[in-house]
């Protein structure tokens, strides 16, 4: 059993030696930095400015091989304002719930607009922030319009006694 571990011991030791790419094995050094990469820049002296060479480019994140983040779209950042027929649905939607007066439904969303709104909203216990959210619309009876599927067409109804 001892030996079945010393060699055990011994393929592990041999093959981290031969992963280490011969550098323990063979005694060969690592080779030498280059001046440039021994050399450091001295600290700034107070006062001093640096300027840079004419015609020196800066390095941007695509020359230094990195990329840029994208922004990931999603139904979030594409969602843009209500149009103004939009508003008028929604403050028409007020109205008829008699948190608006009729003849503020402009269709432009203003504070009398938002005041109405909160008050709706801290009615049906939603956050009442004044702002137009999905939930505000659902309670609104103002949700995603959904087209009702067509029912199978109907086969021609023949009269009796034919």
């Amino acid at each position: 059993m001892k030996k079945i571990l010393t060699c055990a011991a011994m393929a592990a030791m041999i093959a981290l030696a031969w992963t280490a790419n011969g550098a323990v094995a063979t005694g060969q050094k690592t080779p030498a930095k280059t001046a440039a990469a021994k050399k450091k820049s001295a600290p700034a002296k107070k006062g001093a400015t640096t300027t840079r060479k004419p015609g020196a480019a800066t390095r941007t994140a695509s020359s230094r091989g990195k990329k840029a983040p994208t922004k990931r779209v999603t139904w979030r950042n594409r969602q843009m304002a209500p149009s103004p027929d939009r508003y008028r649905e929604i403050q028409g939607a007020l109205a008829a719930k008699g948190f608006l007066s009729p003849e503020d439904a402009t269709g432009t969303w203003n504070q009398t607009s938002s005041d109405a709104l909160k008050k709706f909203q801290a009615e049906q216990n939603l956050e009442s922030s004044g702002k137009i959210n999905s939930l505000s619309l659902i309670a609104l009876g103002l949700g995603p319009k959904r087209d009702a599927s067509p029912a199978a067409p109907k086969p021609p109804s023949i009269p009796p006694g034919q």
